[in-house]
């Protein structure tokens, strides 16, 4: 099959062993594997892409999980590890080294941040903060030389920031990594970008269905190749358990994202209509400051929907509460439409500064758009809105 597929199709195809035929994603729950002779555990122990060694090394199910990332990224490799979290920083202290310097992106996810700004001085790693909506920042940051990586994230967790992926790409010397996991795969592919490395956390979109805790790198051989001899190190392994529910969630994505993409764009522009919702970002609106690129490469515009609610704090908590169908939890990606209040959950740890620098307000919902009826959820936005 030689013909370009689409990748919802990829989806489907993708991950599966040719000899085996089991339909569903064949689970092997062990830690070890039995080698038949010295020579054969001298090779398999000495072959880094190797998947019946050890399963901190590699394992059958994990391995069927990466290929079909890769393939759906348009990569040559991928590496899975045990959360988003672990391949965040399974990147950054694979590239990264004492006296090396970093350009990141302003608006990330609170974690994100943390790993750039408590953990990366401990360890002499020196980090720029950039403006993500501004495509010639990251390469004006950028130190000949020193600079290691380049770090973006598209949409941005939680106000959907765009990152131009352009011009991400044409950034020249150091690593280019950004985290898509808001888009998944079928949002947009940063590889036909120029982008060196693309970061999931698989426990979100891809997985879907809120349970599987899983993170994933794509991109070139030689990087991957990189990556997976710091993962065996750091031993922030995907199970086989979380790696089938990923697995299996990937193959109904394209379903569930059209689903999604068509009620938040309803739902977005219910909530441009309320007087007691402002600020409401969706890529999929006019009225997002970057819609035009968004357009130019998002495939879909995605479930991710953040706005203000007026009246601050008091008001943002009575109309999480007052919400019947969606329901207040700090994930996302999955068939529950879940409400966050960002400043009091995911991004807790931030300073009140960093908060308004990332465009956080005290009444900022974050809303991660599910499966239910696009009217039965206007109804409940509209409902709780007017009893804020």
């Amino acid at each position: 099959m030689n013909e370009e597929l689409d990748p919802a199709t990829i989806a489907i195809l993708a991950g599966r062993d040719p000899a085996e035929t089991s339909l569903a994603p064949v689970i092997y729950p062990t830690t070890a594997f039995e080698s038949a002779s010295v020579a054969e555990a001298r090779r398999v122990a000495t072959d880094p892409t190797s998947d019946r060694f050890y399963s901190r090394n590699g394992n059958p199910t994990v391995a069927a999980f990466e290929h079909a990332i890769a393939r759906m990224e348009g990569a040559e490799a991928a590496r899975a590890y045990g959360s988003g979290m672990g391949a965040v920083t399974g990147v950054v202290l694979a590239v990264c080294s004492s006296g090396d310097h970093i350009v990141a992106q302003r608006q990330l996810y609170s974690v994100t941040q943390l790993v750039f700004q408590a953990l990366c001085p401990r360890f002499g790693i020196d980090v720029t903060f950039v403006d993500g909506t501004d495509p010639g920042a990251f390469a004006a940051a950028v130190e000949p030389g020193r600079t290691m990586l380049v770090w973006a994230e598209t949409p941005a967790n939680p106000c959907l920031d765009l990152v131009d992926l352009d011009a991400l790409g044409a950034v020249s010397g150091p690593v280019t990594a950004v985290d898509t996991t808001f888009a998944t795969p079928l949002g947009v592919r940063p590889i036909e970008h120029g982008v060196d490395l693309v970061v999931h956390s698989g426990t979100k979109g891809i997985g879907g269905h809120n349970d599987a805790t899983i993170g994933v790198v794509a991109g070139s051989a030689e990087l991957v190749a990189w990556l997976r001899g710091f993962a065996l190190l750091q031993g922030a392994v995907a199970s086989p358990y979380d790696a089938a529910n990923a697995l299996r969630g990937l193959r109904s994505l394209s379903a569930r994202l059209d689903v999604q993409c068509a009620t938040a764009q309803a739902l977005a522009e219910a909530l441009e209509a309320h007087p007691a919702a402002t600020a409401v970002r969706y890529p999929g609106l006019a009225s997002h400051p970057q819609h035009e690129l968004a357009r130019a490469q998002m495939d879909r515009m995605g479930a991710m929907i953040s706005f203000e609610v007026v009246g601050g704090i008091d008001a943002g908590s009575r109309f999480v509460e007052s919400l019947q169908i969606a329901r207040m939890a700090t994930s996302l990606g999955g068939p529950e439409t879940l409400v966050t209040h960002p400043a009091s959950t995911t991004h807790v740890s931030l300073t009140p500064e960093e908060l308004a620098a990332n465009g956080i307000g005290p009444g900022t919902i974050r809303v991660s758009v599910g499966l239910e009826a696009a009217s039965d959820l206007i109804l409940d936005f509209r409902r709780a809105l007017d009893q804020r």
